[in-house]
């Protein structure tokens, strides 16, 4: 078994063990949750033994034997190693809050178990997919079990934000099906590495280029693509907007950043990187307005989400100056694994809220409401996080961006950093002062004097990823250090 587990054999293992989940989740359907359960907890295992692997160099695993172009390659480096490692944490937080979220038995529940297993391996086979067409594999069975696990919130709305989100994805998978093609014509292979060696700045590439990053742009919902995110995952349920804000929309930005800085090149344009790091500044400000604006708890964190996807974009200006390349990818990294550790905290806090109160509308909530002293910690350390106040992990991704623009004379990129971070403080700070408003509550759920209890599984799951948010401002040299080797912007 030690054997089976060791090196490359990994990489296959981590694709397998969560599709075996999810049919067994599905074939035994009373006790499908366990099975399910199993295999998260396998993954995350298995993820940390990569992520020590990747530390020795990459992985390559060849199917069947059959090399590139005519096989399929799976590769992993530090960089896909981290991806797997931060969906792998967030999902076993998630996966524990589940637990006493759904109702057991319901077909709510029975329909969670597998469709998140089946998400689980679609961002594993992205992370570790050395070709053009089973990323695209991937993405599509990444947007379909997405799209499934929005629909399992009943009412009109819900069903009409997963059909927006399908339509979307399926235009997203489209564009970027269509610059695959191109790239296949003119090189008859889609291996990335192969590609990285063949593929020039030429016009083809450069049209195939723009549009597989197109399609990517709407699945990652960077303004002004981002219509269909806010009703998605605010209309979600509490686990399902936890995933797709924290992990889904990072899996694809990972494709941006390994087509911009790995397979493509020659083809980028440092015009391109500006106009992306331009929609990333609007993205900041837009989202951040709108979040102040929102009525909704939910979707108050959804469009912050906007406004954080905002950040990882910012940063392309600087990802493609050499000068600072590697400071801006240490922010970038940090970025990510510091928004899915506290996005995924503040859905799951709100799921709590709206569960204890009845509903999630800003007006009607008063500190009664609030279901117990963890879910508010939760939610106050995630939020200082999103805000990018020391020593959580978001201060730290903040300040490396700020360093490597002030390095290069962007001061007006370091201005809308400092003005998002103001705007992310107004609207944190709006949900925060729920809990100094001691008049009654208008709660349909829990009137005065009945409280509603929250299993403590779903508050501790919170609390689990907000304390990870916070640890990562103390731990940021020894996890900088794990990605030193990664520098894909050299």
């Amino acid at each position: 078994m030690t054997a089976l587990l060791a090196g490359p054999a990994l990489l296959v293992w981590l694709i397998s063990l969560s599709l075996l989940g999810a049919l067994a989740s599905v074939v035994f359907k009373r006790g499908g949750r366990w099975f399910a359960l199993t295999a998260v907890i396998g993954n995350l295992v298995l993820a940390g033994l990569l992520l020590a692997a990747a530390q020795n160099g990459p992985l390559r695993y060849v199917l069947g034997g059959w090399e590139a172009p005519l096989g399929i390659v799976l590769y992993a480096d530090t960089l896909s190693a981290m991806m797997i490692g931060i969906t792998a944490l967030v999902g076993a937080a998630v996966s524990w809050y589940s637990l006493g979220y759904f109702v057991v038995g319901s077909a709510a529940e029975r329909s969670f178990w597998p469709l998140w297993c089946l998400l689980l391996t679609a961002l594993n086979t992205l992370f570790l997919s050395a070709d053009a067409f089973n990323l695209y594999v991937g993405l599509e069975v990444l947007s379909l079990s997405a799209v499934a696990l929005v629909t399992l919130s009943s009412g009109r709305e819900a069903t009409q934000a997963a059909l927006r989100y399908l339509l979307v994805s399926l235009m997203g998978s489209l564009c970027y099906l269509l610059g695959v093609a191109l790239l296949y014509h003119a090189y008859a292979t889609l291996d990335l590495a192969l590609l990285a060696n063949l593929a020039g700045d030429g016009i083809l590439e450069r049209a195939s280029l723009g549009l597989m990053i197109a399609g990517l742009l709407l699945k990652t919902a960077l303004f002004p693509l981002h219509f269909w995110l806010p009703p998605a995952h605010a209309g979600a349920p509490a686990p399902v907007s936890a995933l797709l804000s924290a992990l889904v929309l990072k899996a694809t930005f990972y494709l941006i950043l390994r087509l911009w800085f790995d397979t493509l090149t020659d083809a980028t344009t440092q015009t391109g990187a500006l106009l992306l790091g331009l929609l990333g500044c609007a993205a900041i400000i837009w989202g951040s307005l709108q979040a102040l604006r929102a009525s909704r708890l939910k979707q108050l964190v959804a469009y912050s989400t906007v406004a954080q996807i905002g950040y990882l974009f910012a940063l392309f200006p600087l990802l493609n100056d050499e000068r600072v390349a590697s400071l801006a990818f240490d922010s970038a990294i940090y970025f990510v694994i510091a928004h899915a550790c506290a996005k995924g905290a503040m859905f799951l806090a709100a799921g709590n809220i709206l569960t204890a109160a009845g509903h999630d509308r800003l007006a009607d909530l008063r500190a009664v409401d609030l279901p117990s002293a963890i879910t508010l910690f939760a939610l106050a350390i995630a939020g200082v996080s999103l805000i990018g106040l020391p020593p959580t992990g978001g201060f730290i991704a903040k300040w490396l961006l700020l360093q490597s623009a002030f390095q290069v004379g962007a001061w007006w990129l370091a201005g809308v950093v400092l003005v998002g971070g103001l705007l992310a403080a107004a609207y944190v700070f709006r949900v925060l002062a729920i809990c100094f408003d001691v008049s009654p509550s208008s709660s349909p759920i829990a009137p005065p004097g009945k409280a509603v209890t929250i299993h403590l599984g779903r508050q501790w799951s919170a609390l689990a990823l907000a304390l990870a948010a916070l640890a990562l401002g103390f731990l940021a040299s020894p996890v900088l250090s794990l990605f030193d080797a990664t520098m894909i912007t050299g």
